[in-house]
């Protein structure tokens, strides 16, 4: 095992019972189940995480060119030093409620539950830009323990450079989790509007930010089209939001998606 240490070992050292690191008899889920999920906002990059060693593979191209690197990076450490210093404390804590909730919710299900929050990160001009972090296990080994990720860095600075501080657990098909936890009260979304969207508004919401249109979300949801720009309506009402882009920036800020 690689001895190279990170910050989040600071973490994920006290979830051992969770995390295992034998690659070698995992299952694998197809990736392009995760990236049809992924929030299609801005320009993407992904990578696999090994939690065993915390060695990183499988990268998406522009994850040299987002960040002006000349060469793939070959372990975690290596990500985490392109974030800005002042959101590093963010992420330890966030890292560390995203476990605890998939644990509560239980961890039979972590291959079918996200992890998202945002941070700042260095990019190839030399300017710090928010990005949004996505997370999904997608190797466990025969007894159980997390021992693959894919992460999905998208870039959402051209729609907001506000960090909302919340960490949100959703759930993958056939799963329809929704759990924000909020790292700083006094920012982002209140309680009472988050609590104004339903269920189902919450789900489109997700589908929107996806890029999906009406009768997409229609067909992938089983409903009439009527029906989905009635909810896409309400939710643009409820929201305040001016427009479809409108709307995605207010929710990213709010930690809605």
């Amino acid at each position: 095992m690689n001895a190279e240490k990170h910050v989040l070992n600071v973490v994920w050292d006290d979830y051992r019972r969770e995390m295992g690191a034998e690659l070698r008899t995992a299952k694998k889920i197809p990736y392009q189940r995760i990236i049809a999920d992924l929030l299609s906002v801005g320009e993407f990059y992904y990578y696999t995480l090994n939690i065993g060693d915390s060695s990183i593979n499988n990268f998406h191209e522009n994850i040299l060119r987002l960040h002006g690197l000349t060469s793939y990076p070959q372990h975690l450490s290596e990500i985490i030093a392109l974030i800005h210093p002042e959101d590093i404390p963010f992420v330890i804590e966030a890292e560390r409620q995203a476990i605890d909730k998939l644990r509560e919710i239980g961890w039979e299900h972590k291959m079918n539950l996200k992890s998202s929050y945002c941070f700042r990160m260095i990019t190839g001009d030399g300017t710090y830009q928010l990005f949004h972090h996505q997370a999904l296990t997608i190797r466990e080994d025969e007894g159980t323990k997390m021992v693959e990720a894919i992460n999905i860095h998208t870039n959402i600075q051209h729609i907001t450079p506000t960090n909302s501080y919340t960490v949100l657990i959703s759930g993958i098909s056939p799963r329809t989790d929704f759990h924000q936890i909020k790292l700083k009260p006094d920012v982002g979304i209140t309680p009472k509007t988050s609590q104004n969207l339903t269920k189902r508004e919450t789900e489109i919401l997700k589908l929107i930010a996806q890029g999906h249109s009406s009768q997409e979300i229609a067909n992938l949801l089983f409903l009439s089209t009527l029906t989905v720009r009635t909810h896409r309506k309400n939710i643009l009402r409820k929201t305040q939001a001016k427009n479809g882009s409108d709307l995605v920036k207010r929710c990213i800020e709010w930690g809605l998606i």
